[in-house]
């Protein structure tokens, strides 16, 4: 039997500039994706009588039949909504063993449901032999999340549109510090917002590089959590701190891993955080597979 063990690692918002509201509600969005060597991790097996079962780490959470016509109500788990999204779309009636370990913070702005769902895509297209390219995949990954592409593709990358609209782009090597104080933002909410930016002007990579950008959402989010405003002060003791999508991850860079470890020491009660390195890449599927 193969199986497929696969890094959904986390992404950064290096800025997030919000420059439109479209027709249908969504936002137009610049913004500059940097995937992490961290992440959650899954693993895939092939499961006989189209069974598709998740487990999280030793429980065993939810399962379902390929072979009915709809899905549970499991709206809120973007890893079997992926599954069930490729198996409707294909006819495809094989089924998968799931498991997830969970490493990033649910509602954190790090991006791990959407990274959950693109690896799924990745992994069961490969896993179920469908042969399906990267643009078809991205296209099923959308209708889950705006984020979903660009794990996808599996590259930093320059994001316009509402995030899908991608250009791959080399960034330096830089490792982050990130901190998660105890709270969920909700990216409904703050979008929501009357008093959120909605017209920022578009820029250029080079006045990213200048330091001409900014999160439009960090105001609103700051006064609606104020654990992300207690969070962006602390850690700004240490660096020039920013925060990751709608949060309620901040970060900053670090000079090298020890410093970062150094100031974990000292995080309050309650939070997490962890250090990563900043990669440009993420591992092809083909070279994961397992012979067990």
């Amino acid at each position: 039997m193969t199986s497929l063990s696969l890094l959904a690692p986390a992404k950064l918002n290096l800025f997030l500039h919000v420059t439109g509201r479209r027709a249908d509600g969504y936002h137009e969005l610049q913004t500059l994706f940097q995937l992490l060597d961290y992440g959650d991790r899954l693993r895939f097996e092939p499961q006989e009588g189209g069974v598709v079962s998740l487990h999280v780490g030793d429980t065993h959470a939810k399962t379902w039949d390929t072979h009915r016509s709809a899905i549970p109500p499991l709206e809120s788990n973007l890893i079997l909504r992926a599954a069930f999204e490729l198996a409707r779309l294909t006819g495809c009636k094989e089924g998968a063993a799931i498991t997830l370990e969970k490493r990033l913070p649910i509602g954190g702005g790090l991006g791990g449901g959407s990274s959950n769902a693109a690896v799924t895509l990745l992994a069961l297209n490969e896993l179920w032999q469908l042969e399906l390219s990267t643009d078809e995949l991205c296209r099923i990954g959308l209708k889950l999340g705006a984020d979903v592409p660009v794990f996808i593709r599996g590259r930093s990358a320059w994001g316009e549109g509402v995030g899908e609209i991608l250009e791959p782009v080399k960034l330096p090597e830089q490792r982050y510090l990130v901190v998660t104080p105890p709270c969920q933002v909700s990216t409904a909410t703050i979008f929501k917002d009357e008093h959120l930016t909605r017209n920022s002007a578009k820029i250029r990579i080079a006045d990213f590089l200048a330091g001409r950008c900014r999160n439009d959402c960090e105001p609103v989010t700051r006064r609606l959590y104020p654990a992300v405003d207690e969070a962006l002060s602390w850690l700004g003791q240490f660096g020039r701190v920013r925060m990751s999508g709608t949060g309620a991850s901040v970060f900053i860079t670090l000079a090298d891993g020890a410093t970062g470890e150094q100031i974990l020491t000292g995080l309050p009660a309650g939070w997490t955080g962890f250090t990563a390195k900043g990669i440009e890449r993420m591992q092809h599927v083909r070279e994961n597979w397992q012979q067990d």
